[in-house]
């Protein structure tokens, strides 16, 4: 019997370095995704970790040894890959990242042609299965590696969001963690009439300052006193591979993922009457609202980007969001970005001549949410049944499309078990109802820790 590689998670690959990911799992997984996808040409980067590029050679030479050609654009963010795979035409891209996870991490994440991506219902299973195995027939004739330098024309694609027309003297904070974001946010600098204040702006794959996920609390207060101390109209801060942004309005708050979300489709919506945008099940209300007024259709999907990928490609929607922070583009491949979502913001700042604050803030007392909070649960599926045991009679609606979501009046919550990590993810919101909120969230953490 193979041994299991743990390293294969939801719609990505996440393990510990060389425990769970390591040169001899790599090859394998790079002769898997050959044997499986039968790709003539596959895009390969890598981000800013340690073990990046010693990992994507073994990949490569699994690739090549499959006679796959190999066009190795160098390190990058995640969606330089994602726009490297149909800029170059090819038939697959493979990023080597492991994102915000702890410094020992490392990991993939895969596409085929178009950028389609490659989660555990469409093939990465399939590929797992193989690399377990580890039976290959090698090709005859040895693949080739080739190099490209894609980072100019990728920029120019962002550089296309924006109106260049109006754009005034912004003051902006941007925080790079360490990981990849700086090298881009340089090179659109050179077209930008903005004055940026840059923060942990230099790759290090040893993370200095922590490893690069501003989701955490701890992580935001570098990021709030450069703004205040700038008197920034805006702060910008990303994971390691960028593929996320995050934002503080010009007071130094911290806006949530999910009022982003509302934002940018109300912007979309408002260029494309009718069209549609995917948002994930954690937290709906706002989106739904903001669809709705804007003549569109919110369309829910699985968490997760290969799922909001394949949904959007499902009903050609336009913008999908999710409130983590992960931001979907239908003239990007329909993939997400780290760079697209912040020109955007700005853009909408500019033409309505209003500071980010007074943009969220009717959504924020309309919806008043939870944030993400992250709980250790020895057992997910028990702890689902008990609150629907306890919560479904009074319920006007319950949903389990990922997790549990269940929705009465005046407030809703989801439940449901990371594909990443060993925690469960709890999320809340109200319907202008602050005291609501906090009341109902300790009520549910109370169930859960009960667990």
């Amino acid at each position: 019997m193979s041994e299991p590689l743990l390293c294969f998670k939801a719609y990505d690959v996440r393990g510990r370095v060389p425990e769970e990911l390591n040169d001899d799992v790599a090859y394998r997984i790079g002769c898997a995704y050959a044997d499986y996808i039968r790709p003539v040409n596959v895009v390969v980067g890598f981000d800013i970790r340690l073990t990046s590029q010693e990992i994507c050679a073994a990949l490569s030479r699994g690739l090549t040894d499959m006679g796959v050609n190999v066009i190795n654009i160098g390190q990058c963010g995640t969606e330089e890959v994602y726009f490297a795979t149909p800029f170059l035409n090819a038939d697959g891209g493979i990023m080597v990242t492991a994102s915000h996870n702890p410094v020992n991490y490392n990991g993939m994440k895969f596409v085929r042609e178009q950028s389609r991506p490659i989660s555990g219902d469409t093939g990465l299973s399939e590929i797992r299965n193989l690399a377990e195995k580890n039976n290959f027939t090698m090709a005859k004739k040895q693949g080739a590696i080739s190099f490209a330098e894609t980072h100019p024309d990728y920029v120019k694609k962002l550089l296309s969001y924006l109106d260049f027309s109006n754009l005034p003297p912004l003051k902006i904070v941007t925080n790079a963690g360490n990981g990849g974001a700086g090298l881009t946010v340089d090179a659109l600098e050179q077209s930008l009439p903005f004055e940026f204040t840059k923060l942990s702006h230099y790759p290090d794959g040893s993370f200095p300052n922590g490893v690069p996920n501003p989701l955490l609390i701890e992580n935001r207060e570098v990021t709030i006193n450069a703004v205040l101390q700038a008197k920034a109209d805006i702060g910008i801060a990303w994971d390691g591979d960028f593929d996320r942004c995050f934002f503080f309005d010009e007071n130094g708050r911290f806006i949530e993922g999910y009022y982003i979300v509302g934002l940018l489709a109300e912007a979309f919506l408002e260029s494309e009457a009718g069209g549609r945008i995917v948002h994930d099940p954690r937290l709906t209300w706002n989106t739904q609202r903001v669809a709705s007024e804007m003549g569109g259709e919110a369309i829910q999907s699985k968490t997760g980007h290969s799922y909001i990928k394949e949904k959007m490609r499902e009903e050609g929607a336009i913008y999908g969001g999710e409130m983590s922070a992960h931001h979907y583009f239908r003239d990007f491949f329909y993939c997400d970005s780290g760079m697209i979502p912040w020109l955007l913001v700005i853009a909408l700042m500019v033409k309505k001549d209003k500071p980010l604050s007074t943009l969220v803030d009717q959504a924020i007392e309309a919806f008043p949410a939870s944030g993400e909070i992250n709980c250790n649960v020895a057992d997910a599926e028990r702890l689902k049944n008990e609150l629907m045991a306890i919560y479904a009679d009074d319920a006007q609606s319950i949903d389990l499309t990922d997790g549990l979501s269940i929705e009465f009046k005046e407030w809703r919550f989801n439940v449901r078990a990371s594909n990443t990590e060993a925690v469960v993810r709890l999320n809340l919101e109200t319907r202008a109802d602050s005291a609501l909120l906090k009341e109902k969230t300790e009520e549910i953490l109370g169930h859960i820790r009960k667990g």
